[in-house]
Order: C-alpha cells, then sequence, then structure tokens
C-alpha cells in the first residue's frame, strides 16, 4: 500500500492541472485515470472539433479568396485527411500532458479507480484499483461529464452520432440531423454544412445556444440558415425510427428523413453533481470536486480554475473560486462569445442596465480580414457604469472576449477599460469604440 498528500481520479482538464500544481508544489500526488489523458475535452471534445472547425474555415476561405483577390481554381478537401491530422494534433497533447505529469512527479496509474468507505473524516482516504490499494491524505474528484441521453421513443434502437462518432467519420453524410442546439450542436452544424452536408438542427427552446445572449444568437443563427442550414426552434423530437425523425410544433408534428442522426441534448455528470463550497470542498472536508463533476459550469477553463483552487486550498491558501466572468465560446463560422450577465439574466434579478451595441464594421481590422463579414459587440453596463456583461458576434470574438472577462472579474467601470490604449488596427479595439 503507498501513501499519498493528494490522490485524482479524473485526467481530464480538471484533473491534469490539479495533478500538476500540486506535483510542482511538493504534494506527492497520484492520478488516475480510466481512459485516456485529457479527458472529454481532449479526446472528442474542445480540441478535436476545433481542429475539424479549423479545416472547415480554411477550405471556405479558399472557396472565398476571390473575394480578396486571390485566385485558387477548383477548391476540395479529403475528409480522412482532416480527421487523420486531427488525430494527430490530439494525440501531441495528449503526450504533452504525459510529459507535464512526468516532470511534476506524478504518478499516473491507468484504470478506474473507487473510493472505499470511510468511518471518519481523519482517516486516511482509501482507493483501490486493479486490485491495488492506495491512501491519500486528500483526494479531488474530477470524474467529468457523459452524454445526456433523452427519453425519446427509438433512439435506443438507432445507430445515432454521439460527438464522438461524428470526430470519427471518415464518409460526409448526404444529411444531418442535430438534436439539440446547444454548443456542440451548432458547432458540428457549422462543420458538416460548410462540407456540403444538408443539416437540419431541432431545438426544444425558442432559440438556439441557450444561455447566452439571445439577441447575438439570433443575429447567429440569421447567418447560418444564409448558408443552407435549417432551424427548427420550440420543437420537439417526438420519436425515431431509423433514419425518420418525428419533430412536433405547437401540437402539429412534420417526418423528416435524413441519412445521419447526430445527439446533442446536452451532457451530465458522471456523478450526481457533487456540492461543494467556495474552495470546491465537499462536505468531507479532506474531499474537493471540480470540473464537470460539479454540474455547475461543463467548460474546461472553468475546470482548470476550479483544480487551481482546490490544490491552493489544500496548500493552506484561500482563494476562493469566481464565476463572475466565465466565458462562453461557439467556434463557428463566424464565432460567437460572452463573458458577464446576458439582458436575459439581468431582467430575471431585477437589475437595471444599459446597452451599448455597436457593428464590428466600425473595426478597420474586421473589415480588412472580412468581405461582407457581420459582426456586432453588445456591451451591458449598470447604472453606475459598471460592465456587467459583454457579447461578441463576429471574428475573432474568442480571442478578444478576454479583454472583456478580466475587465468584469475586477468590477471596472466603462470609463476606466475605455482609457486603456488598445493597439491599432485590431479587432479588439471594437470594445474600446462601443464604450
Amino acid at each position: 500500500m503507498t501513501n499519498y498528500d493528494l490522490a485524482i481520479i479524473g485526467g481530464g482538464p480538471a484533473g491534469y492541472t490539479a495533478a500538476e500544481l500540486a506535483g510542482k508544489k511538493g504534494l506527492k500526488t497520484v492520478l488516475f485515470e480510466k481512459n485516456v489523458l485529457g479527458g472529454v475535452c481532449l479526446n472528442e471534445g474542445c480540441i478535436p472539433t476545433k481542429t475539424l472547425l479549423y479545416s472547415a474555415k480554411v477550405y471556405q476561405s479558399a472557396k472565398d479568396s476571390a473575394k480578396y483577390g486571390i485566385t485558387c481554381g477548383e477548391v476540395s478537401y479529403d475528409l480522412s485527411k482532416i480527421i487523420a491530422r486531427k488525430n494527430k494534433v490530439v494525440r501531441k497533447l495528449v503526450a504533452g500532458i504525459r510529459a507535464k505529469m512526468a516532470e511534476a512527479n506524478v504518478e499516473v496509474i491507468a484504470g478506474e479507480a473507487i473510493v472505499a468507505e470511510r468511518e471518519g473524516n481523519n482517516e486516511p482516504i482509501e482507493i483501490q484499483c486493479k486490485g491495488e490499494v492506495y491512501r491519500a491524505k486528500k483526494l479531488i474528484l474530477c470524474t467529468g461529464s457523459e452524454t445526456l441521453l433523452p427519453p425519446i421513443p427509438g433512439l435506443k434502437e438507432t445507430a445515432f452520432w454521439t460527438s464522438r462518432e461524428a470526430l470519427d467519420n471518415k464518409e460526409l453524410p448526404e444529411s444531418l440531423l442535430i438534436i439539440g442546439g446547444g454548443v456542440i450542436g451548432i458547432e458540428f452544424a457549422s462543420f458538416f454544412n460548410t462540407l456540403g452536408t444538408k443539416v437540419v438542427v431541432v431545438e426544444m427552446l425558442d432559440e438556439i445556444l441557450c444561455g447566452m445572449d439571445k439577441e447575438l444568437s439570433g443575429l447567429l443563427r440569421n447567418e447560418l440558415t444564409k448558408k443552407g442550414i435549417v432551424f427548427h426552434l420550440s420543437t420537439k423530437v417526438v420519436s425515431v425510427d431509423n433514419q425518420q425523425v418525428v419533430i412536433e410544433k405547437a401540437g402539429e408534428k412534420q417526418q423528416l428523413e435524413t441519412s445521419r442522426i447526430l445527439l446533442s441534448a446536452g451532457r451530465k455528470p458522471v456523478t450526481a453533481g457533487l456540492k461543494v463550497n467556495e474552495f470546491m470542498q465537499t462536505v468531507h472536508p479532506n474531499i474537493y470536486a471540480c470540473g464537470d463533476a460539479t454540474g455547475f459550469s461543463l467548460l474546461a477553463h472553468t475546470a482548470v480554475r476550479e483544480a487551481e483552487v482546490a490544490v491552493e486550498h489544500i496548500l493552506g491558501h484561500s482563494s476562493p473560486m469566481s464565476y463572475k466572468a466565465i466565458p462562453s465560446v461557439v467556434y463557428t463560422y463566424p464565432e460567437i462569445a460572452g463573458v458577464g450577465k446576458t439582458e436575459d439574466v439581468l431582467q430575471q434579478e431585477g437589475v437595471t442596465y444599459t446597452v451599448k451595441k455597436l457593428p464590428l464594421s466600425y473595426a478597420g481590422r474586421f473589415v480588412a480580414e472580412n468581405e461582407q463579414g457581420n459582426g456586432l459587440c453588445k456591451i451591458v453596463e449598470s447604472e453606475d457604469g459598471t460592465i456587467l456583461g459583454v457579447h461578441i458576434l463576429g471574428n475573432p470574438a474568442s480571442e478578444i472576449i478576454v479583454i472583456a472577462g478580466i475587465a468584469i472579474e475586477k468590477g471596472m467601470k466603462a470609463e476606466e477599460l475605455k482609457a486603456m490604449v488598445f493597439p491599432h488596427p485590431t479587432v479588439g479595439e471594437i470594445i474600446k469604440e462601443t464604450l
């Protein structure tokens, strides 16, 4: 039996971040992972989808090159090579995580870990894995999430895709029906649409991308509609029978035919959603939980910060977790990103606010790089000018939203951020212009 200062179950963004930090701080650390290091994010989520989306973006840019005075001739793509490149990127990054673990002296155990029953809070925590027993003073649970399977009649009997199958598919389907208009569904819709698949998205709510600014989500939907994606909003899937999908809206049913079905109705924690305090502690003072396991914010960057907070607390430093400025990004073409409060949330909270909006075409760099491109920057402020939320549609929203996140986290007022010097020409200047 080996003793450790810290045991971590789950090698995703929360797990490997916690392990690296703890190891570098001198804690004897063991990390258990039953599948592959990197978790869902690296192996079948964030990184592989962005790799595919970038290939689609390059393909689209080549097709649109004449707008910029460049002649490419006939443009084509090879889906098998796109998938092969995605796999290469994933392997490279997984190897990088392994190297980080070795550098931090973290012991990595491949296998499913089970926490043994404990009699008291002061007793060492025992973890069983492959017949071996490991003991640790502290434990961080980073067990992640899994695809949510809605109770749709016929779905279990149908060979539907999840993101895992969609990421490894080497043959382009003629048509694709996506159940769910959240981030994952819309990103796949953008990818397959760009490559020529006829895409239909069915969403139960009245707008795609729940939780993001509704006005900008609607503008993005309009852009994607122009590209040929068909949306059925306020619509539920009633039943599935192979490639036949019955949908219902306002009491009226309609049958749709599709080559493939992609299920993207959300994710749920592998655990029941562990309750934690501001330092990521569970009810057991020596057990912490981070990432999707808490069910609070199923985002990799949230998981990373939660892991940092947990390890710092274990080391005796109290730096509470803040969810004030967690950015959300959708890597479509164009991108959409937001941080802080949306108008819908502020209205529900009864908070008085003002809105400032400006087209991204006010930024010279955006005009230079986005021929006929559309975009919008929206900034929400309180009565005293404090920045409450920033929402951006247009490339590269994913990069410039960081500026807004820092301002919101630090409680900056509009005039304070406006006084900062932004480099010119950049698309990020749109924030200063909007203020």
